[in-house]
């Protein structure tokens, strides 16, 4: 069994997402949208239980499309709200709806999403040299910079924390320790 972060359990699952995802740099808009919706949905939550969930935020969500997210209506988010697949709280599912149609202005702004958040690193990946899980810190003065600039545009559920856990997942910040066989 190779040597992982300490965060990471042993469902095949979880396994997967810090092998193959977390840390992988991101240039793909519909997954940056993604990732944002999901990691506003584990604000005072764990990844794991969102991960869990996952394919039943896809399936609900209209796989991650902006365009189609954007313009849900009252009805949809009604029916959001009744489904136990994702986590039902009014307010993180409004703010899906809210942050989509912040994402698209942001992509008519910049041109691509990722031209807009990979600004935040200077357009290349921050790689950390972290020993131990202690020394991993929940926020940075970038993250700090992505959440004020998020807000400023609309988003919500956009905290320095949950940036910067997006910033690690999407591979903005590559925080895998120094003896994870991921950090190559």
């Amino acid at each position: 069994m190779p040597n992982r972060c300490g965060w990471v359990n042993d469902d095949p699952l979880y396994l997967k997402y810090h092998d193959f995802e977390w840390g992988v740099p991101v240039h793909d808009d519909r997954v940056f949208f993604e990732f944002l919706l999901l990691e506003g949905a584990q604000a005072g939550l764990s990844w794991y239980t969102i991960l869990k969930k996952r394919e039943h935020y896809r399936e609900a969500f209209d796989q991650f499309d902006p365009h189609k997210v954007a313009a849900y209506g009252e009805d949809k988010l009604a029916s959001l709200l009744t489904n136990p697949g994702i986590v039902r709280n009014r307010l993180k599912i409004r703010s899906a709806v809210a942050n989509a149609r912040a994402f698209l202005a942001v992509q008519q702004e910049y041109g691509s999403f990722d031209r807009y958040i990979w600004s935040f690193v200077g357009g290349q990946p921050i790689v950390n040299h972290w020993e131990t899980l202690e020394q991993v810190p929940a926020t940075t003065k970038e993250s700090d910079a992505m959440s004020k600039e998020l807000k400023k545009k609309g988003f919500s559920f956009v905290g320095s924390t949950i940036c910067y856990s997006f910033m690690q997942a999407t591979g903005l910040v590559n925080d895998h320790l120094i003896g994870c066989f991921c950090r190559q």
